[in-house]
Parts: C-alpha cells; sequence; structure tokens
C-alpha cells in the first residue's frame, strides 16, 4: 500500500532545482569572466551592509530567484576579489575550479565525518589525502593525520599531541600540579602567532614561550635554540617542544630544519614545524631541498587551502606516529561505539572535534581531476614569478630588496620614503587599479610585501606592479 506523503518546503521541485542550477552555473561563469575587470577590494556599500546586520529573519522565503538576486545586488559587490590575478597581498591563493563543484556535493552528501558508520567512503578519502600528504615528506609507515580548519588549528592540535607525549598523564592531571616543572615551547621571532596562542589556550602560559632569535635573513639560529633549552633545564624548567617554521609569513624564509632536529633529538623534545605557507612547496624541484628536514619531524602542518588552491577552509596535521594523536584524543563513549573495520579510521579519535565535515573530498577531487603535475607546476610557476619581481626590484634605481627571494614572499623599499609614504602607496595601488600589496616589517625596518600564491598570476602582472612601483621612485 503506497504511502501519500506532503513534501517538505525545505526540499526543492524538479523545475526548481534545475532553476537553482542554470543560475549557480551562471553565477560561476560571470564571476570567472568578471575577475580580471573587478577591484581589488570592493567600495563598501554602508547602507547595504547595514541592513545585511540589522534586518529580522524573514518569516517568508524570498525563493531562488530572489536569493541569486539578492547575492547579485548585496554579496558580490562587497566581497574582496581574492582571485583578482594581482591579489598578492596575503598568502591566500583563488580556488582551483573543481573546488565549488566539489563543496557543492560534500554538501549534498553530508557526511560526518567522526566515525566511519556515519561516512565511510569519506573515512577512506581523508585516509588517503593524509597518506597523499604524508609521502611528500617521507614520514614513514606509522606515520597518519587529520585535515583541520587550517594551519593555526593544526599547530595547536599538533602541541596538545606534545604535551600528552611529554606527560601521559596530562589528560587527566592537565597543568595544575604545582609540584612540576613548567613546560617551556621554543620557536623563532619571525613565527607565526598561532604558536603563542597554542600556548596560551593551553595553559603553558607565554611566559613559557621562547622566541630564539634569528640570523641576517631571519631563519632561527639553531646555536641559540640550543643555548635557551640548556639555560631552562639549568633553572629548573622542563623543555617540551620546539616549533620550527617552513616558510615565515613575511619573508618567506625557512629555518634550519636539519640543525633544528639535531637539537630536538639531542634534548628529546617534539618538533613540530609550522609549514603552512611553504611546507608544500616541496612540490616544486627548485625548493624541495628546503624541505628535507622534514622528515625528521614528529609533526607538520600545511594549508592545502593555500599551495593546493582548495577553497577555504582545509589545513591538515601530520604526525609521524599516528598513535600519538589517538593519545591525545581517542574518549570512548557507548553512544559512539562501533565495530572497528580495517579500512576504515574513526577521526573523532584524532582531533578535538566530534561533527566534522568532509574537508578532504574537495582536496581528492582537485588531486583526481587536475593531477599532481598540475600543482606541481602552479608551484613551480608562483616560485618563478616571485624571483622575477625580486630580479626587477634589484635592478630599479631606488627600489631595495630587503631580504633574498626564498619562497614566494618579497619585500621591498622605496629609497626615501617614509613609513607613512608606503601606506599611501599601498592605498594608492589598490585605487588605481594596480595591485592590492601588503605591508612588511623586518626587523627594524618596514616596506612593502607582495606574495605570489596565485595560480592565476602572469608574469605581465608582476611587470605592471614593478613598473608602478618604479615610477613612486622616480618621482
Amino acid at each position: 500500500m503506497a504511502i501519500e506523503s506532503t513534501p517538505s518546503p525545505l526540499v526543492f521541485g524538479p523545475e526548481t532545482r534545475a532553476r537553482a542550477g542554470e543560475l549557480l552555473t551562471r553565477f560561476l561563469d560571470d564571476y570567472e569572466r568578471s575577475l580580471p575587470e573587478r577591484p581589488l577590494l570592493p567600495a563598501l556599500d554602508r547602507d547595504v551592509l547595514a541592513e545585511l546586520l540589522t534586518e529580522p529573519v524573514p518569516e517568508e522565503g524570498i525563493g531562488v530567484d530572489g536569493f541569486f538576486t539578492e547575492l547579485y545586488e548585496r554579496v558580490l559587490p562587497n566581497s574582496t576579489a581574492v582571485a583578482h590575478p594581482r591579489f598578492l597581498a596575503y598568502v591566500q591563493g583563488p580556488p582551483n575550479s573543481v573546488g565549488p563543484y566539489a563543496d557543492a556535493i560534500a554538501a549534498t552528501l553530508n557526511q560526518n565525518c567522526n566515525f566511519w558508520q556515519l561516512s565511510p567512503a569519506a573515512s577512506v578519502i581523508e585516509r588517503s589525502v593524509v597518506r597523499w600528504l604524508s609521502g611528500l615528506f617521507d614520514l614513514g609507515a606509522a606515520a597518519g593525520g587529520i585535515l583541520t580548519s587550517g594551519g593555526s588549528v593544526a599547530t595547536l592540535n599538533a602541541l596538545t599531541a606534545a604535551l600528552v607525549a611529554r606527560r601521559p598523564d596530562f589528560r587527566r592531571r592537565g597543568l595544575q600540579d604545582r609540584d612540576r616543572p613548567p613546560l617551556v615551547v621554543y620557536t623563532s621571532q619571525e613565527a607565526h602567532r598561532c604558536v603563542d596562542k597554542a600556548a596560551a589556550i593551553l595553559g603553558l602560559g607565554l611566559d613559557n614561550v621562547r622566541h630564539i632569535p634569528t640570523d641576517e635573513h631571519f631563519r632561527m639560529r639553531a646555536d641559540l635554540l640550543e643555548e635557551a633549552v640548556r639555560a631552562d633545564r639549568a633553572a629548573g624548567r622542563e623543555p617540551c617542544c620546539v616549533v620550527a617554521t617552513a616558510g615565515t609569513v613575511t619573508s618567506g624564509s625557512v629555518d634550519p630544519i636539519d640543525e633544528i632536529a639535531d637539537v630536538a633529538g639531542k634534548h628529546e623534545l617534539w618538533l613540530h614545524v609550522d609549514g603552512a605557507y611553504g611546507a608544500l612547496f616541496v612540490l616544486a624541484e627548485q625548493t624541495r631541498d628546503l624541505f628535507a628536514g622534514c622528515s625528521r619531524a614528529d609533526s607538520i602542518a600545511l594549508d592545502p587551502h593555500k599551495m593546493l588552491f582548495a577553497p577555504y577552509e582545509v589545513g591538515c596535521l601530520l604526525v609521524r606516529d599516528a598513535e600519538s594523536l589517538r593519545a591525545a584524543y581517542s574518549f570512548s563513549a557507548a553512544y559512539l561505539t562501533v565495530e572497528p573495520d580495517p579500512l576504515m579510521i574513526d577521526f573523532m579519535d584524532y582531533g578535538p572535534q566530534l561533527s566534522r565535515g568532509f574537508k578532504a573530498f574537495k582536496v581528492w577531487a582537485a588531486l583526481r581531476t587536475f593531477g599532481a603535475g598540475a600543482f606541481r607546476d602552479a608551484a613551480r610557476s608562483c616560485l618563478e614569478l616571485a624571483a622575477h619581481l625580486g630580479r626587477r626590484v634589484a635592478a630599479e634605481p631606488g627600489l631595495e630588496l630587503l631580504n633574498p627571494v626564498t619562497l614566494t614572499a618579497v619585500c621591498l623599499r622605496i629609497d626615501g620614503r617614509t613609513d607613512a609614504e608606503h601606506t599611501a602607496i599601498l592605498s594608492e595601488l589598490i585605487t588605481g587599479g594596480t595591485a592590492l600589496l601588503g605591508p612588511a616589517r623586518l626587523g627594524e625596518r618596514t616596506g612593502i610585501r607582495a606574495c605570489v600564491t596565485n595560480h592565476r598570476t602572469t608574469k605581465a602582472d608582476i611587470d605592471l606592479v614593478v613598473d608602478r612601483l618604479a615610477a613612486y621612485a622616480r618621482s
């Protein structure tokens, strides 16, 4: 006997679904075509933004056509064009073209990637992505990991694992035992703020984070790291973890990871590598050797939403020993019990989240669609464009490089210009439609920074930027 049912108002009928697909395809095509002409930063319509902030929840919906009208009229004009080929201010690239489709498919499947029964294919795909990425760094057969929201959370999770590895009873006793010496974390003066933030969140305290001085190229000095570790131990403190940086945000410098690994090994420190910006340049032959020391790390943070150009957000934490994450994050509950399966992983046991989206799908989809070779080419192209930018700056009278170009960050000054004038020039570059660049501070010197992490950027774009900077220098 057939049971009649009334369709939910939350489910599109065939005609509406077809119309939504048509409008989405049109939007994707319109946006792609308009990118080169779009303003780098939007001319904000503050009245519209105020309306978006204050308008009440509508009791009656506006339908699919109304929704797309609002997208074009209210959202798009107030959104930053991060995929513009001269968006060069941040370590942020445009999404690859399959990303929007992969995100839509992941949303349709709506897998909860916590224990495998709720997401069997997703569990295997995430394992596969982690295996591919860990293979780039030769972490070994016991390696594992988990996809995160980004490099900051990956570093937070790594420091959690480091605490548990240092003190196996940490989960039970925490840091409340005053009879124990304080644990100390080491990183460089150029490290990302996520290291300090992780130390604060975990209760280690900022007073127990050592910012080791850098050399003339803004790389952590391993000899001073050694001195700091010895000094802390002599003072009754307990060295725990060192965070090396594979691509500092400002200059793109890569710490001497092998030398730091020597110190970490000697003093039994957990070695974490923050490679959120730079580590995926291991894909490019010209920079691969910079990351050879990563194979000695206990953990590595990566950002596929940077150099794999996945849509935001997706980061990754890799660990040499997958069991180190289970030791930190596995908790049992009867309502989450499911029979183990050798093909699957319950990712709820490898990180702090229970409810988790299918982040791995957009990474897997891009690698399947384009192949790893396409991403090797993109990494190589970004490096070559940054090197070209550096050469042109060095050759132009009145422009000065602040640091050798290691990866894709290029820092420069215009001779004779004050800090305020550099700031004004950045604004003029935006309003004139030339480029979105950012400020730079290296040591006591300030200037301008461009970071080429954009697969849409061309040599002509770079030349346009340098020509404009050179005109400022001449004027």
